[in-house]
């Protein structure tokens, strides 16, 4: 499947604004596609998590650790603006965590993910995560050299925003709509959500997830563990 470009592909609307920030969104790229080229000579899957915040990314992540974390080698960096709560209560699910402070900055940067893996020892990791800041804005147009971006949408937040936030689902290559133990509870459409997403982006796969409730969780990490032997597949074959 042919990768969308993560921060050129042109916004769509009534009235589209010049986009006055490209060159930095091009320093952004080629930082971005160094970091791209280490992971493929170091063999490491990279995730980038991306959603609004509240919708349910560390709580996976820590589900996460706790299912895959002794079968695969996986590390994980979190984005905030302050604190490290989100590292530590990834560390106490066994997983070796680094929180990225932007210091006020709505989104993570090509460039603040390399200065991080520069403090992260990455021999013989296999999966690196990146728990973005929570905002379906900004880090949509911020390419951090990741193999596959993945956005939750929980069921909490409305099922409206495909269509009002597009480049996010345009840029992703698996949306993850959480919370859904809370259906019965809400006026939320999961049948919409994805009609208005694949709308968006025909190419999307869809998991529906719930931490708590146990749904789809296995799903998810059969398709981590499935991309991460890809990745060591293709290289496999490339030096041969």
């Amino acid at each position: 499947m042919e990768k969308v470009q993560k921060s050129t592909k042109a916004a769509r609307g009534t009235v589209t604004c010049d986009n006055t920030t490209m060159h930095l969104l091009k320093a952004n790229d080629f930082v971005a596609e160094s970091i791209r080229k280490q992971m493929a000579e170091q063999n490491i899957l990279l995730i980038n998590i991306t959603s609004s915040a509240g919708s349910g990314k560390t709580t996976l992540l820590q589900e996460t650790a706790r299912r895959i974390g002794d079968r695969v080698n996986m590390k994980i960096l979190v984005g905030d603006l302050e604190t490290e709560r989100d590292a530590d209560r990834l560390r106490d699910a066994g997983v070796d965590a680094l929180q990225i402070v932007t210091g006020g900055i709505c989104h993570l940067e090509a460039q603040m993910v390399w200065q991080a893996m520069e403090s992260l020892d990455l021999e013989g990791v296999e999966l690196l995560v990146i728990e973005n800041v929570g905002n379906l804005v900004c880090p949509a147009s911020f390419d951090l050299g990741e193999d596959y971006r993945v956005t939750l949408i929980a069921t909490t937040e409305g099922d409206d925003k495909p269509k009002k936030y597009p480049r996010m689902f345009l840029t992703s290559e698996m949306m993850l709509v959480s919370k859904v133990d809370l259906l019965e509870h809400l006026p939320f459409s999961v049948e919409a959500v994805v009609a208005d997403a694949r709308d968006v982006n025909p190419n999307l796969k869809v998991i529906e997830i719930s931490t708590i409730g146990n749904i789809g969780i296995d799903a998810w990490c059969d398709w981590l563990l499935e991309k991460v032997q890809e990745k060591r597949t293709a290289k496999q074959e490339a030096t041969v």
